[in-house]
């Protein structure tokens, strides 16, 4: 990942791109309300953008999109390298982000759930905003000890599930059997996140959230998991970065790149690469 970054911010430095002005423009004082919105501003995100997408994955590629259109290199991966054998646990690490002034770069567990991996974006991107590395691994949604950490998961829960949109909602729908769930499907976020935002805001007591949250991990671990395939492109597209492979591209054709050296970049060799390749262009 550090040779593509690395990589990536010579290129663009080369090209004459500016430093991005979100990088480090926020502080861990500053109001976790106040950050959430500039990154939605940043992002061209309305409040309760996502309300009216009609499921998870259509809201997790819409905001990997956006993230991905302001110069960020992005990567979901639920495996090592390109092994489909050794997969990466979320109980172990859900992502990281490498902070860069040219070259950002979040990267995200595939194997995580879609709703799941939509907190571990907004954890990433608060890490952006407030210029600091880090690698996320939230067990149980409780705080962090370092105040880093719990200020990201608050920029996060604000920028996912905004305080007022959510106090709008929960006095309609409190009393509901399923509460948890209508709100997920609200915020496109997982039950847990909505749970432990509605412990945060003081809507419910500790005890309560604790003990929805072994209830749904119970559930969780009881529900067989898909062993569906995919488009081999399309996830390739995932692994290795939409940006990142469309600037590879145009190195490639500039002849600013060597074809031996975007194979290592990329981790796709020969035939596959340039069948990669075509794929950007019809966007798939």
């Amino acid at each position: 990942m550090m040779q593509r970054q690395a990589w990536m911010r010579d290129y663009l430095i080369e090209q004459g791109q500016e430093a991005l002005p979100f990088v480090g423009s926020s502080s861990i004082e500053d109001d976790p309300r106040t950050v959430a919105y500039e990154m939605r501003i940043a992002l061209g995100l309305q409040d309760g953008w996502v309300a009216d997408i009609p499921n998870w994955t259509r809201a997790l590629r819409e905001l990997q999109n956006r993230i991905e259109s302001i110069g960020i290199i992005l990567v979901v991966n639920g495996i090592v390298a390109n092994n489909t054998k050794r997969k990466l646990n979320p109980d172990e690490f859900r992502g990281f982000v490498l902070v860069d002034d040219y070259a950002p770069l979040v990267f995200v567990n595939g194997a995580d759930g879609k709703a799941a991996q939509m907190f571990t974006l907004g954890h990433e991107l608060a890490h952006l905003w407030l210029g600091s590395s880090a690698i996320f691994d939230l067990r149980e949604l409780q705080p962090a000890s370092e105040k880093l950490e719990r200020v990201s998961n608050m920029i996060a829960a604000e920028f996912l599930v905004p305080e007022d949109k959510l106090r709008e909602i929960w006095f309609s729908t409190y009393r509901e059997p399923e509460v948890y769930q209508t709100l997920a499907r609200q915020f496109k976020v997982s039950e847990l996140v909505v749970a432990r935002r509605t412990l945060d805001l003081g809507f419910i007591k500790k005890e309560e959230f604790l003990d929805f949250y072994h209830k749904y991990k119970a559930k969780e671990r009881s529900v067989p998991q898909s062993k569906k395939g995919g488009n081999f492109y399309a996830t390739q597209n995932l692994r290795v970065g939409r940006y990142f492979a469309k600037t590879i591209k145009s190195a490639v054709e500039e002849g600013k790149l060597m074809y031996h050296d975007a194979y290592q970049l990329t981790g796709l060799y020969g035939k596959t690469f340039e069948r990669f390749v075509e794929t950007l262009e019809l966007g798939i």
